[in-house]
């Protein structure tokens, strides 16, 4: 385990960024509360076998005492790294993501199952949405309740979304609470 490089760095922050604007200095800053000393430190980004964790300074520090080779992994991985250099997130960062999140959608009761098997959503089962989305952003998707469920990238704006029809797609799916049943061999 080690910190991310500085091109890691920026491809991690820019990804979590789509995600959360501004609010990603509270992700960065946030103190831990994990560990036996007075003073545990901050959470940090580690990178073990192409894969991204958010771990506490104080387990990390605990963690130089296992062979590279023996640890599978520490913390709670937030994305990982393709093979040809691109960051993608996965549903593990989704509590990272649904705390900071500056764009959210909430769907119908009707449209929820639809969406955790892996489907876009569309107008028809939108709840609510957010203002000031424009097409592209990084957009969270919770339930009516406000249970996150997922999260993907927004296909229209805002405005947009209010005059389109019902089976027109407001969200595109990346990723989905069902992924720990779909995928289970590969988390």
């Amino acid at each position: 385990m080690r910190p991310l490089d500085e091109n890691e760095m920026q491809a991690v922050f820019d990804k979590l960024f789509k995600f959360t604007g501004s609010n990603l200095k509270n992700i960065i800053e946030n103190p831990s509360q994990e560990g036996p000393e007075q003073n545990p430190g901050r959470y940090c980004f580690r990178f073990h076998k192409n894969r991204v964790y958010y771990v506490s300074e104080s387990l990390v520090k605990r963690a130089t005492n296992i062979a590279r080779a023996n640890l599978a992994s520490l913390g709670t991985c937030i994305g990982k790294f393709t093979h040809g250099g691109n960051f993608h997130l996965t549903i593990q960062g989704l509590n990272l993501l649904a705390t900071n999140a500056k764009h959210r959608v909430w769907l119908k009761p009707t449209s929820e199952m639809s969406f955790l098997y892996g489907n876009h959503v569309l107008k028809g089962g939108l709840g609510r949405i957010t203002d000031s989305i424009k097409a592209n952003d990084g957009v969270v998707v919770f339930s009516m309740s406000d249970v996150p469920l997922g999260f993907g990238t927004a296909a229209k704006s805002t405005q947009d979304c209010r005059k389109l029809d019902p089976n027109g797609i407001v969200v595109y799916h990346q990723a989905d609470i069902g992924e720990y049943l779909r995928t289970e061999d590969e988390l």
